[in-house]
């Protein structure tokens, strides 16, 4: 792996209202985050006017750790304002987000691929001009019944979810330390539980 700097995105929406909900658990994995690097998240200028982000290590890697201060579906262009301003890669981009395919309490790395209906990354994707960055996925599961997928992850999680949710977002922002340390596929080969 190079030594960086990465940008790790934690994505979600805005405001006090949106804290708990399911869409938002990239942006808890990315305070744990800057919690264990120890930077404060600020709003940046210009090009970094649309989201709070700071600098540090995390796994010997250099890392700029950000979430975009727009709707989720409006990630794209603070993301791509942070890409450029720091001279980084999409290649070196890692996108932390909720993933509706994935049952709670599970996390999942990959690289490139559809978005599955996320507007976030849909938008990451539209402006970056590429699919190709790296993603950690945390799974919070389907909508019970014939609940709307849209509805559901601007719920908050349930009361039985939110028991374990400290260590699902702790379990998450290991995968992205594993990620910057190991690379892709070995970090892979911790993360994703045999079969």
């Amino acid at each position: 792996m190079p030594e960086g700097p990465y940008l790790v995105v934690g994505l979600g929406n805005p405001g006090p209202d949106y804290a708990g909900n399911r869409h938002n658990v990239g942006a808890m994995v990315l305070a744990e985050l800057a919690a264990r690097v120890g930077t404060k998240l600020s709003p940046g200028k210009g090009p970094r006017a649309r989201s709070v982000s700071g600098d540090g290590r995390l796994a010997g890697r250099r890392v700029v750790l950000a979430q975009p201060t727009t709707y989720m579906n409006e990630s794209g262009g603070p993301v791509k304002g942070l890409l450029d301003y720091h001279s980084i890669d999409p290649g070196a981009l890692v996108v932390v987000h909720d993933e509706l395919d994935l049952d709670f309490d599970v996390v999942r790395l990959k690289r490139g691929g559809g978005e599955g209906g996320h507007n976030g990354l849909r938008s990451i994707s539209r402006s970056t001009g590429t699919k190709d960055y790296l993603r950690v996925r945390v799974g919070i599961g389907r909508p019970p019944g014939r609940q709307d997928p849209a509805d559901f992850v601007l719920k908050d999680f349930s009361a039985t979810e939110r028991k374990t949710l400290e260590l699902l977002v702790g379990e998450a922002a290991d995968a992205v330390e594993l990620l910057l340390e190991k690379g892709l596929e070995a970090a892979q080969n911790v993360v994703h539980p045999r079969t």
